[in-house]
């Protein structure tokens, strides 16, 4: 079984005649959090939203060249989108739980995807939350509004959710951007776990959150690549100077 499960080839993005990502290659690889760092406009969402296809959705989207996951060209015709998405779940840097308690947050889409049965729903639930170090915190008001949680809780809530369809992939964009040192930390925690079944990647304007918690970064510039390595030496000797300037605050 190859490491190397999402592959990119010369993948270039457009919106209208506007390139946002030129000429990307790259691999991410089973159970590695790779952390994509780099200036507002440097193409990072747009890369993470390539990967489940929700650029789709903006009208003038379009693509050159490829990207196979398992080897399998995500762009092809005949492709089903909605197992796409399934399998590369995706939170936002904002939290947006549904209205409705702690627990149908969670067991919302197993329901939906035909699990009936309560001690299942059960399981499956306190497993998710579990995984997202939330359910000793919320265990006695599962009951209760998702809405009322703290900013920081229902970001993990929305991980959560997202586990419970069983993904292959988490795709995180800015998860902290709006949060607190502690719930960063927090949720810093649970990725750290959850790379031990699922393959994460991380888009962060946070430059000091990638160093402590991807295994590899990469640096865009411009909808362009520059560099990607392993996190220690991206941030420790970088080959190019603009990865150097970027991380040292010159610019960004």
């Amino acid at each position: 079984m190859s490491d190397r499960i999402i592959q990119t080839d010369n993948f270039s993005h457009y919106f209208g005649a506007i390139q946002t990502l030129k000429n990307i290659n790259l691999e991410v690889r089973r159970n590695e959090i790779l952390g994509i760092i780099g200036p507002a406009g440097s193409g990072k969402s747009t890369f993470l939203r390539a990967l489940n296809r929700l650029n789709d959705l903006t009208y003038g989207s379009r693509i050159e060249g490829t990207i196979k996951i398992d080897g399998q060209d995500i762009y092809a015709p005949g492709t089903s989108i909605v197992e796409l998405r399934r399998k590369l779940g995706m939170v936002f840097a904002t939290p947006i739980p549904l209205p409705r308690s702690i627990y149908e947050n969670v067991a919302f889409g197993a329901k939906m995807a035909g699990i009936k049965s309560k001690s299942e729903l059960n399981e499956l639930v306190t497993d998710c939350l579990v995984k997202t170090t939330l359910f000793e915190e919320v265990k006695d008001r599962l009951d209760s509004s998702a809405t009322k949680l703290s900013g920081g809780q229902q970001q993990r809530l929305c991980i959560a959710r997202i586990l419970a369809l069983k993904p292959e992939f988490i795709l995180l964009d800015e998860p902290c951007s709006g949060l607190d040192p502690i719930s960063t930390m927090k949720i810093e925690e649970s990725l750290r776990q959850l790379k031990n079944e699922y393959t994460i990647i991380l888009v962060t304007n946070n430059t000091k959150q990638a160093a402590r918690v991807a295994d590899r970064t990469a640096f865009f510039l411009n909808g362009e690549l520059i560099e990607i390595g392993q996190t220690e030496k991206i941030f420790t000797t970088p080959a190019d100077q603009r990865t150097n300037d970027y991380i040292s605050g010159r610019f960004g």
